[in-house]
Order: structure tokens, then C-alpha cells, then sequence
């Protein structure tokens, strides 16, 4: 029986919906223990949601540079650092952590900028240690289904992909007393991208993991449809595949009626499948010339990693369980030193910052095809 890993986390206090939707998934497996923090910059506050979490007070700490001296000092320090922080927020700690020879989970984008990215990927080749990506979709069962049969060549050579991610909260100007609203418009603290950062780089991490295609060339047109919105709110692309397959990308933060759209459409030249995140227990799997195919998380047709990670067949796994995939494979990464596995890491966040540059230069060249 393992012994729990500890963590301490960066960013997440009080009022602060990321910071608890990581706490919950580390707890998940039994595979964490929370025990320091620097959960706000402001410290008073910090020590007011470490009081509230249980964390020791000698282990609240009023900035992240106190906290990775500190732990890396200790006996017992922190095994691992969550990095839960605004995305301008991110570089700072995570190269001071691995710096300090700590691990580090950081919610995606990677970072602000690809710079600051490029500064993360020196740190974390320099320090050896390990970084992971809170890519969650990646870690739904149906998914790890999907991409096993990608590469078994149950669709035989892929031509056609279609990705998706479409809500409508952020239809009209952002509430300033809304703060996951007033951050993510805020391209100070978000980076140039709007919804291509904050959304339309889940859609193509998890189309690129389940795929495994690697984009050529790429057109994309970013709008802000909000008057006087200062990152985009809308995101349409379209993509040359290697190997000859193509794909778009549609993500979008003002799609009325839509709460949390994030679906996948794959088509080979032997058959296809379709997955929708909102029912994420099901997926649709359709040779050519053949009736369609339901397939279910833990059903009978489940292969390899596919399969029902925590509860039987028939009750659902959704999000939190996606971060909880995502945290149980980082401790098992952390305990082995391995450098595979399924979880996205500092490869997969400086994608994704490349492809968020990469849409803004086409859109801004008129959709212009640009390399990734």
C-alpha cells in the first residue's frame, strides 16, 4: 500500500473554482495529502484559506519563492507542487518549484506566452524532475478507448477530424465581480489568446491525443464578438494533417444554448467514432457499410487501459474523475522516475502555446496558412 504523497499548491484559495476542483481529484485515488500552500498573494488571505483547508500555519506561506525555499528545505517537503494559478501566473512558481527539485502539476495553458513557456520546458529539462499538464479530458475512459483503437487501426487511416468545445456564459460582457470571467477577458492575466487559450486548447490537446496526428499547416479566424472584449471569443480553424488527413476546430464562449459542447468526430477509411463530453459514458463506433456501434465506458467491448477506472459499469465517470486520472498517473510517475505515460506533460503544454501563436498570426494574416 502506498504511502501518500504530499502536495502543496500555489493559487486556489478562497472563492477560487480551480483551486478546489484539484483538490477534490487529488483526493480522489487516496494518492495525495494536501499539507502547504501559498494560496494567495495576499498572505493574510493565504493563511485564512490554509486555516480552512487544514494546513499547518508554519506551512501557509505569502509567496510561492518562500514556499519552494521552504519545502525543498524540509525533511518531509512537498512531493509535488499544483499550480492553480491565472495563466500569467504560472511561469513564476513553476520554474522556481523545479528549481527547488519539486515536481509540478500546472493547469494548462502552459503559460502566458510561448516565451514563458520555452523558460518552463529549460527548467524542467535542466531540473530532471517531473511536470504534468492537467489536460483533464485526456484522462476519461472512452478516450483512452478511442485512441487505443486509433492506433490498433480499427478506423483503418484517418481522414477527417472534427473537434469542438462551445459555451455561451461568456455571451455577454464579463461581470467584474465574476473573477473566472474577469481573469480569462483580461489578456494581462490570460495572454492574447482568450477562448483559443483557455478552451480551444483543450479541443486540440485531446484531438491530438487521441489521433496522434501532427499538424502541417493550419488557417484560424479569431473574433471578438463583445464589444470592447480584448481577447477573442470565438475560434475557428482548419487543419492539414501529416500524412494527408484534415481537421477543424470550432470553440466558442458565446454559443448560446451550450454549456460545455467538448466533442470529437473521427473518421478513417474503415470506420468512425463520436464522442460528446456532456455524456461521457457513451461513444459511437461505426464500421463502413455496418450498423452503428454503442459503446459504453466498462462495457463489454472496453480494451487496454479502457476500462472502468473506479466505479462499475452504468455510473458514470465524468470531470473530477478526469483530474483524478491525470493526478493518480503523475504520483505513479513521480514514485517510478518513468518518462512515459498517458499524462500530458511540458511537450504537450508547448504545443498547445504553439498552436495558440499560431492562430493568432493566421487570423491576423487574414487566415493566412501558417505552420504550427
Amino acid at each position: 500500500m502506498h504511502k501518500k504523497l504530499k502536495l502543496g499548491m500555489v493559487g486556489g484559495g478562497r472563492g477560487a473554482f480551480i483551486g478546489g476542483v484539484h483538490r477534490i481529484a487529488s483526493r480522489i485515488d487516496g494518492e495525495w495529502e494536501l499539507v502547504a500552500g501559498a494560496l494567495s498573494s495576499d498572505p493574510e488571505r493565504a493563511a485564512l484559506s490554509a486555516a480552512d483547508l487544514g494546513i499547518e500555519a508554519d506551512r501557509s506561506y505569502g509567496s510561492y519563492a518562500e514556499m519552494a525555499t521552504a519545502e525543498a528545505a524540509r525533511a518531509d517537503g512537498i512531493d509535488a507542487v499544483a499550480i492553480v494559478t491565472p495563466n500569467h501566473m504560472h511561469a513564476g512558481p513553476a520554474i522556481a518549484f523545479l528549481e527547488a527539485g519539486i515536481n509540478v502539476i500546472c493547469d494548462k495553458p502552459l503559460a502566458h506566452t510561448l516565451e514563458d513557456a520555452q523558460k518552463i520546458a529549460d527548467a524542467v529539462a535542466k531540473s530532471g524532475k517531473q511536470f504534468i499538464l492537467t489536460h483533464n479530458y485526456t484522462g476519461y475512459p472512452l478516450m483512452r478507448q478511442a485512441r487505443e483503437m486509433v492506433q490498433s487501426g480499427a478506423l483503418g487511416t484517418l481522414r477527417l477530424v472534427a473537434v469542438e468545445y462551445i459555451q455561451d456564459w461568456l455571451t455577454e460582457p464579463a461581470d467584474p465581480d465574476n473573477k473566472q470571467a474577469a481573469w480569462r477577458t483580461d489578456p494581462k492575466r490570460s495572454g492574447a489568446g482568450g477562448c483559443v487559450g483557455d478552451i480551444g486548447t483543450h479541443a486540440f490537446n485531446l484531438a491530438s491525443y487521441v489521433t496522434g496526428l501532427e499538424v502541417e499547416t493550419m488557417s484560424a479566424d479569431l473574433t471578438a464578438f463583445v464589444a470592447g472584449r480584448a481577447v477573442d471569443d470565438n475560434v475557428e480553424c482548419r487543419f492539414r494533417f501529416k500524412g494527408g488527413a484534415k481537421g477543424t476546430l470550432w470553440a466558442s464562449q458565446v454559443a448560446v444554448g451550450n454549456e460545455n459542447g467538448l466533442s470529437l468526430r473521427i473518421y478513417g477509411d474503415k470506420a468512425g467514432l463520436e464522442w460528446h463530453q456532456e455524456n461521457p459514458n457513451v461513444m459511437s463506433f461505426t464500421p463502413f457499410g455496418e450498423p452503428k456501434q454503442i459503446l459504453t465506458r466498462g462495457g463489454a467491448q472496453k480494451i487496454g487501459s479502457a476500462q472502468a477506472l473506479r466505479v462499475p459499469p452504468g455510473h458514470p465517470e465524468g470531470y473530477l474523475e478526469g483530474f483524478a486520472t491525470i493526478y493518480k498517473e503523475a504520483a505513479d510517475l513521480i514514485r517510478s522516475g518513468g518518462t512515459s505515460g498517458h499524462a500530458p506533460g511540458i511537450e504537450d503544454g508547448l504545443t498547445g502555446m504553439r498552436f495558440i501563436k499560431a492562430c493568432i498570426d493566421s487570423s491576423a494574416q487574414d487566415g493566412a496558412w501558417v505552420t504550427l
